[in-house]
């Protein structure tokens, strides 16, 4: 068994507003599709030919915890571009003396999967800079596309009319229309 990828942060807001501000994805990662704020919910976050993550909500306790299972995914700089399907990002969240602490978990990446070092450093910035900012401020770093690279609404809602019409993330599906880019 290998250790998970894990970080921690403190904020001085309230559990529910930390709950709040790590729902609004695009404020600190980057524009998705779908929403993550219902249990079974999909949403997909891409950088084109970069990176995609399919995610299904699969746990969400107001102020406590959030937790997204990883049902498809694409990250183009490994061998095995795949390597996050079937894994979780959680959330936990737990109101201790010094404020608000989220402590999150990428379950299934660890020190002995090839994305680790480029994963473990790009979750450390998004969460131990953007997402904190963006839980105290309300202005995060998230993930901005410009020029060849941006998605427009309508990449948008084809992403999100495949996943709509298979039930579930149609990886290969979705590879292609970022390929077709």
């Amino acid at each position: 068994m290998t250790a998970d990828y894990k970080t921690t942060i403190t904020v001085s807001k309230t559990p529910q507003e930390a709950f709040d501000a790590i729902n609004d994805v695009s404020g600190w990662w980057g524009r998705i599709t779908g929403t993550p704020t219902a249990m079974g919910n999909e949403f997909v976050y891409v950088v084109p030919g970069l990176h995609y993550s399919g995610m299904q909500v699969t746990e969400l306790e107001p102020g406590r915890s959030i937790a997204w299972l990883v049902t498809g995914s694409y990250l183009s700089f490994i061998a095995d571009t795949q390597e996050w399907n079937g894994t979780t990002v959680r959330f936990d969240i737990d109101e201790g003396d010094d404020g608000t602490r989220i402590t999150f978990t990428h379950e299934g990446l660890g020190p002995d999967v090839e994305c680790y070092g480029a994963c473990s450093n790009a979750w450390g910035t998004y969460v131990r800079g953007s997402l904190r900012d963006f839980i105290e401020t309300g202005v995060g770093q998230p993930n901005s596309l410009e020029g060849d690279e941006a998605l427009d609404a309508a990449d948008h809602a084809e992403l999100r009319r495949r996943i709509e019409g298979h039930g579930v993330i149609d990886t290969d599906a979705i590879s292609q229309t970022l390929l077709d880019q």
